[in-house]
């Protein structure tokens, strides 16, 4: 088990969206407001965490008035994760060590881990001996499994529109409820 909670961090690394094992070859980014839709973030949040380097976007930062951030799928993950632990009363400066903890493993296995706190220290669990491990310890935790999550901003994202990294096209998602998305598909085609 690993803990972030005291600015310990363990290394070892995170899968990327699709699987791929190394962090340039994802081929879609996300801007900013299609980013808050997927983690459940408002705007502000998503802006306040990139200025002060929570979270700051890994595929394209903004570099002044006027360009766009652009969000990797792994960045949506830890943003939802970020916001899970604030609406459960995470100090932000915890939240900060956990993320560093993230960045420095490298995001391998991130689908298969469970993060655990106790509201002062955030643990990484990444078996359910070390989860029993930790709750035979008496201290009341919670624990977000970030596999759940990562579908989560899969389903959410496969709606929302995407970019490519590569040329800058914008991709459509998959919302049936999406009108103007559908005639776009339609004309394009």
């Amino acid at each position: 088990m690993r803990s972030s909670g005291d600015s310990t961090a363990a290394g070892g690394p995170y899968p990327l969206h699709g699987g791929a094992a190394d962090p340039g070859t994802e081929t879609v980014g996300y801007r900013g407001p299609t980013a808050c839709a997927a983690a459940g973030i408002t705007y502000r949040q998503l802006d306040y965490w990139a200025r002060t380097g929570l979270v700051e976007p890994s595929v394209r930062p903004a570099y002044g008035s006027g360009t766009q951030r652009l969000y990797s799928f792994r960045d949506v993950v830890v943003l939802k994760i970020v916001k899970r632990f604030l609406d459960t009363g995470v100090a932000l400066q915890n939240i900060r060590a956990a993320v560093q903890h993230l960045r420095d493993r490298g995001f391998q296995d991130l689908d298969r881990m469970t993060l655990m706190s106790d509201g002062a220290t955030v643990h990484e669990c990444s078996s359910p001996d070390e989860v029993v491990t930790l709750l035979q310890g008496g201290q009341g935790v919670f624990g977000i499994a970030v596999g759940v999550v990562w579908r989560d901003v899969e389903a959410a994202l496969s709606q929302l529109h995407g970019e490519r990294i590569d040329t800058g096209e914008t991709l459509i998602g998959h919302n049936p409820a999406d009108e103007l998305a559908r005639r776009r598909r339609d004309r394009a085609v």
